[in-house]
């Protein structure tokens, strides 16, 4: 079948991305880029701290300009996938619109796991995953002066450091027993701990919510599930994200925590790929595991991976996984998947809050997390991505140095 006409429907990183690398890939065919927001596509990162510290503008966190979309030709559709006719290639959105499709692409991300809790509907309370979030909160935030945020991962934790700079007053919950705990080794954790803790934030550890309190409509404290009330002028949960699956659910595509795909980023349907925090993909770094990958480097590598494939171009997708946060001061970056890890090799220096913890599975390099040690990470992704193999018996030889050791190694 010849291809004439893509339809993508989801406009975040990786829906974009398939768009723009179609187009420098030669893709000289229609491209329907399907948007339910009321604005340009743009970058959610920001949207946690730097957007709510004033240090960018909306315009700054767009992609690319009215002008660029135009110029190539990427049909900006403002608009929301109902339902897909598989049987006759067509998006059917939201208005009673139909965009025919000679492929699709599923980009449809995910949205905030909700707070199911009393009070949750009350104003002041918020998740932070879009940019009528971030504009809602922002003023909010310069008045209060008391904050809780609810889950101590990367989004909770950005936007503590942000509460905290701001001179309020915070408290974060966090039903496990240490701060990004899914997502960082003990050294890491307990370092970020550390330097929020310095920054005025308190945590409140294996503790839940059972219910916010309200006045007139407005949530005024978090009552916690072990009966301790919390004063709250803002509260703000991040408690995870579920991947946005309805629109392929009731396609009948094949569903497994996500979008299941194959190692090309096909679905169930050849004529449907899906990738981003969607999809459900066989992980190299994860013994093949089918995986969900919430993260700007994997929306970005399996949408140029995407644009390859349908230009002619198959290879499976063996992109390594890289992550990062900024919280306050300090920027992590993590590079690879350290999940089992079972052995830790820590470099730098805890008390300047500069290290690399290499994280290890017998003698296999998993992951290594850096703080303030970019070139440490920049190296790691080198290491990690080709042999030779890095060994707990090489990283703590005296006068190790992880830069040194993969600029003598490649």
């Amino acid at each position: 079948m010849s291809l004439n006409s893509v339809v993508i429907a989801g406009a975040g990183h990786a829906g974009v991305q398939v768009a723009v690398s179609l187009r420098q890939e030669g893709f000289a065919g229609r491209i329907a880029l399907v948007n339910d927001e009321p604005w340009l596509p743009y970058q959610r990162p920001p949207l946690s701290k730097a957007f709510l510290l004033g240090k960018i503008d909306a315009t700054a966190m767009q992609f690319r300009s009215d002008a660029y979309y135009a110029e190539q030709r990427i049909g900006l559709v403002a608009d929301r996938g109902a339902a897909i006719d598989r049987q006759n290639r067509r998006l059917l959105l939201a208005s009673g619109e139909a965009l025919d499709y000679d492929h699709l692409v599923l980009a449809t991300g995910a949205h905030n796991r909700p707070l199911n809790v009393p009070g949750a509907e009350l104003a002041g309370v918020f998740g932070v995953k879009t940019r009528r979030d971030a504009e809602t909160i922002a003023p909010l935030l310069k008045t209060a002066k008391r904050v809780v945020v609810i889950g101590a991962g990367f989004i909770g934790l950005e936007f503590a450091a942000v509460a905290a700079a701001d001179g309020a007053a915070v408290e974060v919950l966090e039903l496990g027993e240490r701060p990004m705990a899914r997502a960082v080794s003990l050294h890491m954790s307990a370092l970020f701990r550390t330097a929020h803790e310095s920054w005025g934030v308190h945590f409140n550890f294996r503790s839940g919510v059972s219910e916010i309190e309200g006045d007139n409509g407005r949530a005024v404290a978090v009552i916690t599930s072990d009966g301790r009330r919390l004063p709250a002028d803002l509260v703000v949960y991040g408690i995870g994200v579920i991947p946005n699956v309805s629109l392929a659910l009731e396609a009948g595509l094949d569903i497994d925590n996500g979008i299941r795909v194959n190692s090309s980023l096909l679905s169930s349907d050849p004529n449907i790929s899906a990738l981003g925090d969607v999809a459900a993909f066989p992980c190299v770094q994860n013994g093949e595991q089918l995986t969900r990958l919430e993260s700007v480097q994997n929306a970005v590598d399996q949408g140029k991976l995407i644009a390859a494939r349908l230009m002619g171009k198959p290879a499976p997708y063996s992109a390594l996984p890289w992550f990062w946060t900024d919280q306050g001061t300090l920027k992590l970056q993590i590079a690879g998947l350290a999940r089992c890890a079972d052995n830790h090799v820590t470099l730098g220096d805890p008390a300047a809050r500069q290290v690399s913890v290499l994280c290890f599975r017998g003698e296999q390099l998993l992951a290594v997390e850096s703080c303030g040690r970019v070139g440490d990470h920049m190296a790691a992704r080198k290491i990690l991505s080709r042999p030779p193999a890095l060994t707990p018996s090489i990283a703590t030889a005296p006068g190790f140095d992880l830069k040194e050791w993969e600029a003598a190694n490649r």
